[in-house]
């Protein structure tokens, strides 16, 4: 039985997870932050990396600690098995055909298609493209065991050397210097940075990738649970270096364009590709979108796929794939803006919850895994975050302000305080049952 793998075998296995996790939000965000933190930047991208990087890293540990076969369900069965469902239900379907995997069609249509348009894209066109790019998505996700293969040693090489060539353009010859922060970025860089850091989903995803970086490690002959929550840690450091490294480039390069006066992520990058490359320009970051966006939809797909098979077992997997695939390319045509403004009260009900249960694995050991400290954690976390969704829904759904004040309420941080308690009153419970 081996227990470990070669350095090369651990490179290709981080750089998958990079690919796997360097979708459309990874791409359109950073630059849209850089913009607004201007020379709060530094401040700004550490919280983002913090979101963006950390904790989807930590997630995928999380899983490997919690499971032996890379069950996304046992990151949460210590609340309740039927809450370990119910939840890891939601998230698969977010981070897949409801909301993530849909994005990455629309913003690839957007980036690597309208600008060669002359009509600048229409309802039709989008369709066409949404169809041809889900079918592509289909085809790979039939055969989940070849990631490692084509994204870790193809695409992913290829998709850092055109972000860095475009990235290196603006470092050498920045546009202008860095701006005025606006809105939370004055005040708060780095908490605003964390909750934007939420957008990209990756930390909810990374709960889903689990599945598919545990099953490549064990298809080549690793099969102990320490052995892969090792290899796991050194892939995982390649990947968050490889992520760190094209993030910050592009805050950067957000941050000194902020004069071309862009509205988003997308159009930044896209304008300033053109500004230094002209037409190549366009076809480059192109061509670096589809390269991110395919291989992460992919991994939804199949990852949706993988466990609905699971508790279902009576559809099979090309089903599902199936039915997530034209289900995606369908809500793809309901366009970028909308999906992101739909996504941003589930992201503020799910991403705290899913951090607390993260935390928790990490700490089993110390309150000796008892479940009262789960549920206690959990259930205080969830009537915050339920309350930031219905305040991202409407301003004035607000229930717990008018009552009491939560310390970092103001900068969306007002789960801290409550999963503390809820856990110190659980850990208090377990000492009495026993």
């Amino acid at each position: 039985m081996k227990h470990t793998l070669s350095n090369k075998e651990i490179l290709f296995i981080g750089l998958m997870i990079f690919s796997l996790f360097f979708g459309a939000g990874n791409l359109i965000f950073p630059p849209e932050l850089g913009q607004d933190a201007g020379s709060h930047i530094a401040f700004a991208m550490g919280g983002f990396l913090i979101s963006g990087v950390g904790l989807p890293l930590l997630g995928i540990l999380a899983i490997a600690y919690a499971s032996n076969k890379g069950s996304t369900e046992d990151l949460s069965k210590k609340v309740h098995p039927v809450f370990a469902v119910a939840l890891t239900s939601i998230t698969y379907l977010t981070v897949g055909p409801f909301f993530a995997a849909p994005r990455t069609g629309v913003v690839s249509y957007e980036i690597a298609i309208v600008p060669f348009l002359k009509d600048g894209g229409n309802s039709f066109t989008l369709a066409i493209f949404t169809l041809i790019y889900f079918l592509i998505v289909y085809v790979l996700a039939l055969n989940p065991s070849k990631f490692v293969d084509r994204f870790g040693k193809m695409i992913t090489p290829f998709l850092l050397a055109v972000l860095f060539t475009l990235i290196a353009a603006v470092i050498f010859k920045p546009f202008n210097p860095l701006g005025t922060p606006t809105d939370k970025f004055a005040s708060f860089p780095l908490f605003k940075g964390i909750t934007e850091g939420y957008l990209t989903m990756d930390t909810i995803v990374s709960i889903v990738f689990a599945m598919i970086v545990i099953n490549s490690i064990r298809a080549k002959g690793i099969d102990q649970k320490r052995d892969i929550q090792i290899i796991i840690w050194k892939a995982g450091v390649i990947a968050v270096v490889c992520l760190s490294a094209v993030y910050v480039g592009l805050g950067y390069l957000g941050a000194v364009s902020s004069s071309l006066q862009f509205a988003s992520g997308a159009s930044i990058l896209s304008g300033v590709s053109q500004a230094y490359f002209g037409v190549y320009g366009n076809v480059i970051l192109g061509m670096a979108i589809l390269l991110a966006c395919i291989p992460t939809a992919t991994g939804l797909m199949s990852s949706c796929a993988l466990y609905f098979n699971k508790l279902f077992p009576a559809f099979s997997y090309r089903a599902l794939v199936t039915a997530f695939v034209l289900f995606s390319a369908v809500i793809a045509n309901v366009g970028l803006a909308q999906l992101i403004n739909l996504s941003v009260p589930v992201l503020h009900f799910i991403y705290p919850i899913i951090i607390v249960l993260i935390l928790l694995t990490f700490l089993d050991r110390v309150f000796r895994g008892h479940r009262f400290v789960y549920r206690g954690s959990v259930l205080f976390t969830m009537v915050v975050s339920l309350n930031d969704g219905l305040i991202a829904i409407n301003k004035n759904w607000d229930f717990i302000s008018p009552i009491l004040h939560l310390p970092f309420i103001e900068v969306g941080f007002g789960w801290i305080f409550p999963a503390l308690l809820g856990g110190v009153c659980g850990w208090v419970l377990s000492l009495g049952k026993k």
